[in-house]
């Protein structure tokens, strides 16, 4: 007889964590957008707005040491606490930030909100993995993560619906031309209009906080009260399994941050062209629905490809999708027109199985303790969506790379992801077999 996936004594603690998933999916993706709309509002560069990620994805590293140390001297369950607190505390201080209109004061509230995402991300990964047999470990947290990008959907339609499409359309160029009196106004409008969806989730955070505070939460271990850090760190570096999964990781976080954030800026580039001769606030609207359709691929793509692994080794799956992701990504750099967005919107069918899959294998034999301390280095390992998004926006301020313009040259970089991802896979499959 089979494993089951999802054994019934953890069954509403599966299904009450896995809401946590789409929480953070929702931050994710309705801030995807907001380095274009910060770079607009504040008339900064790409580079300037692209800090947004930055700061988002630097409290994602800053805290995962820290939440993984707290879950081994704690638990699961105090883990997820403080992670749901963390990021209503980061959500609500949105409110002060868009009345002081401060770019830096945002920098911080995305900071210590994406501490808590931090907190959630190293806590319910591996509580998603301890419940039940380690054989459907990767196949159960797969179809957790799953649930992410339902709420990175909703992320997007609120950023598409609620955001970007009320902001005010004067560009740069018109809000400098304006005095300071009118320039405050809209400012304060658009950063209001901002705010708003961050408030709502912060309130919906604090229902499934109070949930899951009165909920029981079985467990396997409910963590160890002496900490040998060092033992457990000389462990997982001498993992060359676990080590590469980490590094692929980074990548992979990467490649996806940088697909998501600069689809908009390569769509509008694409619609405000000669060809299409759009106006930029509806070339921007419409590339977000093109945001919109590569999440809904990713979001299918995940309860396909989670199926295909009853019958595909995962590694070798990996490598084949960041193969095709690869060329994918060659073909926005190097396709006219139409083709490369569409190119560009594939590429999350490629990317909808590998965050949970590098995960599960990395993860795959650790225990208990070691498992716990490992999560956090491949939650670290999410500093790749800090690093290489400015890299790529420095790119787009080049304006011109050989021939090509700047938004497609900077996807060289998701090219070399990719590659990074592949040799992962390939070594999963190759190397690793045995292990996994």
């Amino acid at each position: 007889m089979s494993a089951k996936v999802v054994e019934k004594k953890y069954l509403f603690p599966f299904i009450l964590i896995t809401s946590c998933f789409a929480l953070w999916g929702f931050a994710n993706d309705v801030t995807n957008p907001m380095v274009k709309a910060f770079s607009k509002i504040l008339m900064m560069s790409n580079f300037q707005g692209s800090l947004v990620q930055f700061a988002f994805y630097g409290g994602y590293f800053f805290m995962a040491f820290p939440a993984a140390l707290f879950i081994r001297r704690f638990n699961y369950k105090s883990g997820i606490l403080v992670g749901l607190g963390l990021y209503a505390t980061g959500a609500f201080l949105f409110i002060p930030a868009s009345m002081l209109q401060v770019f830096g004061v945002f920098l911080i509230s995305y900071f210590i909100l994406t501490c808590g995402l931090s907190f959630l991300e190293t806590t319910a990964n591996p509580y998603i993995l301890s419940m039940g047999s380690e054989k459907t470990a990767t196949r159960r947290l797969n179809f957790a993560q799953a649930f992410n990008p339902i709420g990175s959907l909703i992320g997007m339609f609120t950023a598409q619906s609620l955001i970007l499409g009320r902001l005010n359309p004067a560009e740069k160029a018109q809000r400098a031309a304006l005095n300071l009196e009118e320039l405050k106004a809209i400012t304060s409008s658009d950063l209001n209009i901002i705010r708003t969806p961050y408030v709502a989730i912060a309130l919906v955070i604090l229902v499934v906080l109070s949930l899951v505070a009165f909920s029981n939460m079985p467990t396997k271990d409910q963590g160890e009260h002496k900490i040998h850090i060092f033992q457990t760190l000389n462990k997982l570096i001498q993992n060359r399994k676990y080590v590469h999964g980490v590094v692929a990781q980074f990548f992979y976080v990467a490649a996806q941050i940088m697909c998501w954030t600069f689809i908009i800026h390569y769509g509008t580039e694409l619609f405000t062209s000669s060809r299409y001769g759009m106006s930029v606030q509806k070339a921007e609207v419409l590339s977000q629905k093109y945001n919109i359709a590569a999440m809904v691929i990713f979001c299918v793509s995940r309860f396909v490809f989670t199926y295909l692994l009853k019958y595909i080794k995962a590694g070798k799956l990996l490598m084949v999708l960041a193969a095709v992701g690869g060329i994918l990504t060659l073909n926005v750099m190097f396709s006219p027109g139409l083709i490369g967005l569409l190119s560009l919107v594939g590429i999350s069918g490629c990317m909808s199985l590998m965050f949970p899959t590098i995960y599960g294998i990395a993860l795959g034999g650790l225990r208990n303790d070691d498992a716990k301390i490992g999560a956090a280095g491949l939650i670290m390992a999410i500093l790749g969506g800090s690093v290489m998004p400015p890299l790529q926006g420095a790119i787009i301020d080049l304006g011109k790379v050989g021939f090509l313009s700047g938004v497609r040259a900077s996807f060289i970089l998701t090219v070399l992801c990719f590659v990074v991802i592949s040799h992962f896979g390939y070594n999963t499959y190759r190397v690793y077999q045995k292990s996994h």
